[in-house]
């Protein structure tokens, strides 16, 4: 444990994040830059003089489990974190499930994308983010629970209410064994979520198809180049479809895309214009702006 490098990392890590930034007041008499030792105490669920102790290079190892919660409230990168770790003489392991926390930069990506319908996929097929076209090709993901937003529960045990089975894509039974082979793999890299367990469980007692898909142990599988959605509203629409690995977080990018001049295109240019306002989405949705889920996890 490198206590000096230690306690002035955890410093200025402090001082650079504004009481706005966690939802505290500023207050009128503040000096200190940042946010006060008593305040990232208050955030960690440590105490004051324990959380001092560490900035004065005073302290003890602390545990994984008060670094975890010292990683959350200050904010720190992946980077950051694991090297918060590594100060600490305890080097991060492998994370205990699937991250949904969606970065920044491909929040941003997403929104300067209109004429592509794109998702962010979790490890386990969970929509955390997508774009308006996306909604309006697919669905409301917003209004929908978390639950209801995984594509590989969707495809197997049927859609919430009476949704489209899979939103009418022509290529249903590749992605049944895709998906099944994917989330194979995923509960192999986290053995010890039991999310992705009860997932499974889910899958194998509720669906003869998953079951069977399962059992014979695949891992591998060939990308999706291209698909069809047969919309209710514009009818067929022809789609390449392309994948870019967010490997850090250990989700997918996947973006669906016309070409152009084809009727496919527009038919996506006429969604993108009455799609939303057709799923009874807000207003306020209509300005293109990404959908993401909050709350992720480290």
């Amino acid at each position: 444990m490198d206590r000096r490098e230690l306690a002035a990392f955890l410093r200025t890590r402090r001082e650079r994040i504004t009481p706005a930034d966690v939802g505290l007041p500023a207050g009128p008499r503040r000096r200190t830059p940042g946010l006060r030792r008593e305040e990232v105490a208050q955030l960690a669920f440590i105490s004051t003089e324990y959380y001092t102790r560490l900035e004065q290079a005073r302290g003890p190892r602390p545990s994984r489990e008060v670094l975890a919660q010292l990683a959350r409230a200050l904010r720190l990168s992946d980077v950051e974190r694991d090297h918060l770790h590594h100060l600490a003489g305890a080097p991060p392991g492998p994370p205990a499930g699937p991250s949904r926390e969606v970065r920044q930069s491909i929040v941003d990506l997403l929104d300067r994308l209109p004429q592509a319908a794109a998702i962010v996929l979790s490890a386990t097929y969970e929509v955390i983010a997508w774009n308006d076209l996306a909604a309006a090709l697919m669905e409301d993901f917003s209004a929908l629970p978390r639950r209801d937003r995984n594509l590989v529960r969707r495809a197997f045990l049927g859609p919430p209410g009476h949704g489209r089975p899979l939103y009418g894509v022509s290529d249903a039974d590749e992605f049944f064994r895709t998906s099944a082979q994917h989330l194979r793999a995923t509960a192999a890299r986290y053995p010890d979520d039991p999310e992705v367990a009860a997932l499974v469980d889910e899958l194998v007692v509720g669906s003869d198809e998953f079951a069977r898909l399962w059992a014979g142990h695949d891992v591998t599988a060939a990308p999706t180049l291209c698909k069809t959605f047969h919309h209710p509203l514009v009818g067929p629409i022809a789609v390449n479809c392309d994948i870019l690995d967010v490997t850090d977080r250990d989700q997918r990018v996947v973006l669906y895309t016309a070409t152009p001049g084809s009727p496919s295109a527009e038919a996506l240019r006429l969604l993108s214009v009455v799609g939303t306002q057709r799923m009874d989405v807000p207003a306020s949705a209509l300005t293109g702006k990404v959908h993401r889920v909050s709350g992720g996890r480290f």
